[in-house]
């Protein structure tokens, strides 16, 4: 029988408002508390949570930015020419997602989305490098380097496998006690909450799917070693979309020409703008000042949340839209979704959740980067025992 065993399992869009009246992890993990997460999309929580940094400092913030020069996508400008009504389809932008993924060579988190083939060669994708992995980082370190060199043994999730098979590999590591340290990374209450919304009775039976995994894990794990240390949080919640903006449409009446004047990328609750001639961020400023459901996020309200980038590389202007109002169109579908995340880290639907088996979490464990901070202890801990 081994000596301890760390568990730390991520459940994505856990948000604290979805689970405060739920009896989720009730008995294994009675300990909980609210986290502020971070200003993003998962593309940021991620690496915030595994590097214990800000974005400004990893660097991994939103997915697509301007930058034509190191443009890979520039074979792809041909599929403009294809009707709209085959491109704009999910099938077929996966399909071509997975082949363009393995033509470049990326090993992060990877997908099209919706941006169009006309406009694709302005744009790159930030993540190449998976976050999951060693030197996964945009800039720094992860736990998985401090892990690696530590020379601690552990599981992490493999994000090309379903979940149900990423847990019977976490389980089967637990049985031959060949691990010390784990990183269990669930994404399908994320993708359920996206098309159901937080309110439907299909979340409960998820989570209580969750809660019986987890009890699996921790049983098992006992019969291994002396001290399981079990830890669960998320990375942000998920807001119901009860309005919708095409904020494109609006952009679209100006005298401007994408690309020529400038270019932007309207996420699912953000539009970041770049601007290539003079005079032209006045005229976008002036209609997005019209715009009810959202707002231009400050400089100094971007540098209070660690996400204003001194280059501009993530766009000149950010315009945040409020709480449970969804772009659409956008770069990131062309339909509705039932809700979405990626508002403001203060909004009541974004805060994360943080439970534990123990009771020592210190109190300025407060926000999704310090969970790194209670990985980075249990690695010493185990580093120092071999």
């Amino acid at each position: 029988m081994k000596d301890e065993l760390s568990l730390f399992i991520m459940v994505d869009a856990c948000g604290w408002e979805i689970v405060k009246d739920r009896p989720f992890l009730k008995d294994l993990a009675p300990h909980r508390r609210k986290l502020e997460s971070v200003f993003g999309y998962s593309s940021t929580c991620v690496p915030s949570i595994l590097s214990g940094r800000w974005p400004d400092e990893h660097l991994n913030w939103c997915y697509f930015v301007y930058d034509p020069e190191q443009s890979p996508f520039r074979p792809l400008r041909w599929l403009r020419w294809l009707p709209e009504a085959v491109t704009s389809r999910r099938i077929f932008r996966r399909l071509l997602t997975k082949m363009v993924r393995v033509k470049l060579g990326f090993r992060g988190y990877f997908d099209l989305y919706n941006i169009p083939f006309r406009y694709i060669h302005l744009f790159d994708f930030t993540e190449k490098k998976s976050p999951l992995k060693p030197k996964g980082m945009n800039r720094g370190p992860n736990i998985f380097d401090l892990l690696e060199e530590r020379k601690v043994p552990y599981f992490v999730t493999e994000p090309t496998r379903p979940e149900e098979e990423n847990l019977s590999v976490l389980l089967d590591d637990v049985e031959t006690e060949r691990i010390d340290f784990a990183f269990q990374y669930w994404a399908g209450l994320d993708g359920l909450l996206h098309s159901v919304g937080n309110d439907s009775p299909l979340i409960g039976e998820k989570l209580e799917s969750y809660d019986e995994w987890i009890e699996q894990v921790v049983t098992r794990a006992k019969k291994h070693y002396r001290n399981v240390k079990l830890t669960v949080f998320s990375d942000h919640g998920m807001a119901n979309c009860d309005r919708y903006l095409d904020l494109r449409a609006k952009i679209d009446v100006l005298d401007l020409k994408m690309g020529r004047d400038y270019a932007v990328v309207y996420d699912s609750t953000m539009a970041r703008f770049w601007f290539l001639k003079d005079g032209v961020r006045e005229q976008v400023t002036k209609v997005l000042e019209t715009v009810p459901e959202g707002r231009i996020m400050a400089d100094e309200e971007l540098k209070s949340y660690r996400a204003y980038f001194e280059d501009h590389s993530f766009g000149e202007l950010i315009f945040l839209v409020e709480e449970g109002v969804l772009i659409v169109p956008s770069h990131m579908g062309e339909r509705p979704i039932r809700a979405m995340h990626g508002y403001h880290p203060t909004d009541p639907q974004s805060y994360a959740t943080l439970f534990t088996s123990y009771e020592e979490v210190p109190d300025d464990i407060t926000h999704i980067p310090h969970i790194y901070r209670l990985m980075e202890e249990s690695v010493n801990a185990q580093s120092s025992q071999s």
